[in-house]
C-alpha cells in the first residue's frame, strides 16, 4: 500500500487496482485491509476491469495514522486527499456509514464527478427501532476507558443490530483481534450516524448543498427499514438521479451484482 498526507498531516494509506477513469470507494465501520475484509480486494479487482479503483484504509485502521482530536471534517479531508492522488476528480462510492461520510464529502463541495452510495443505514421510521440516544457519549466512554473490546459489542449489538449471542461467539474466533484493532474509531461512525438513527425523517438541510449527481442503491433482499432509508434519501437529496434495488441483494452486496452497476453508472 501506499500513503496520502491529508491536510492535518495524518498518514492515509491506500491502494489501486485496474485501469481507467478513477473511482475511491469510502467503506463503513470496521471495513479495513485484513484478513476480516476479503470483500474490498474483490470488489476492487471486479470494478478495476474498467476502472481504477482506489480503496482506502479510513483514518484509525490500519496503517493508517489517526491525528486526535477527531472530527468527520477530518475524514472528508482524507477523501479530498485520496482524490488529490488520483488525479484532482473522481467517481466515488460508499457503503454503509460510508455511504453518509460520501454524502458529506459532496455536500463539502469535493470534486466528485458522481456519487454512488449503497445502504447508507437510515432508520427513518418505526419499521425498526432507534439506536440509543445516548450512542456516541457512551462509546466514547468505553474507548476512552481503553475497553475496546467492549466498544466492539457495543457497537455491533446497538448500531450493527446482531444478537448478544452472535457478538460473544464472534468475540472468540481468531479473527477479533482484528476488530479490536480497531475498537478506538466505533465513536467516529457513530459520529457521523448522529441523529440519523433516531426513527425520525432524514434532516432536509445536511446534504442540500451538494451538487453532485448521486445514485441511490439498495438490497432488495434487505429489511423493509434499509428500504425506507433509500426511499427517504431519494425523496430529500436534491441531486439524486435514481434509486435502485439489486435483486436478492443485501447490506452484504455482492461484488459481481453491484460491480457491474457502478460500471455503467460512472461510464460517462
Amino acid at each position: 500500500m501506499s500513503t496520502v498526507t491529508s491536510k492535518d498531516g495524518t498518514a492515509i494509506a491506500y491502494e489501486k487496482v485496474g485501469q481507467g477513469p478513477p473511482v475511491v470507494l469510502v467503506d463503513g465501520a470496521f471495513v479495513y485491509r485484513s484478513d476480516i475484509d476479503p470483500w474490498t480486494p474483490q470488489f476492487a479487482a471486479k470494478l478495476g476491469e474498467t476502472h481504477t479503483v482506489y480503496t482506502f484504509e479510513r483514518r484509525g485502521r490500519g496503517k493508517s495514522g489517526d491525528t486526535q482530536p477527531y472530527a468527520i471534517q477530518r475524514e472528508i479531508e482524507d477523501i479530498a486527499a485520496v482524490i488529490e492522488e488520483a488525479g484532482g476528480s473522481a467517481y466515488v462510492i460508499g457503503f454503509s456509514s460510508g455511504a453518509v461520510l460520501s454524502l458529506d464529502a459532496a455536500a463539502a463541495g469535493l470534486p466528485i464527478k458522481k456519487l454512488a452510495v449503497y445502504e447508507p443505514p437510515f432508520i427513518v421510521d418505526d419499521t425498526h427501532p432507534p439506536r440509543p440516544a445516548d450512542y456516541v457519549t457512551a462509546a466514547r466512554a468505553l474507548v476512552a476507558e481503553g475497553r475496546k473490546t467492549d466498544a466492539v459489542k457495543y457497537a455491533l449489538t446497538k448500531t450493527v443490530f446482531l444478537p448478544e449471542e452472535m457478538v460473544e461467539g464472534m468475540a472468540s474466533q481468531p479473527f477479533w483481534p482484528l476488530m479490536e484493532a480497531v475498537g478506538p474509531t466505533v465513536p467516529y461512525d457513530g459520529e457521523i450516524m448522529d441523529g440519523l438513527m433516531s426513527g425520525n425523517p432524514l434532516p432536509t438541510d445536511r446534504w442540500a448543498s451538494s451538487t453532485v449527481p448521486t445514485l441511490i442503491l439498495h438490497g432488495g433482499a434487505s429489511e423493509q427499514w434499509m428500504h425506507n432509508a433509500a426511499k427517504e434519501l431519494h425523496k430529500i437529496l436534491p441531486t439524486a438521479v435514481d434509486i435502485q434495488a439489486l435483486p436478492d441483494q443485501t447490506h452484504d452486496v455482492s461484488p459481481d451484482v453491484i460491480a457491474p452497476v457502478l460500471s455503467k453508472y460512472f461510464a460517462d
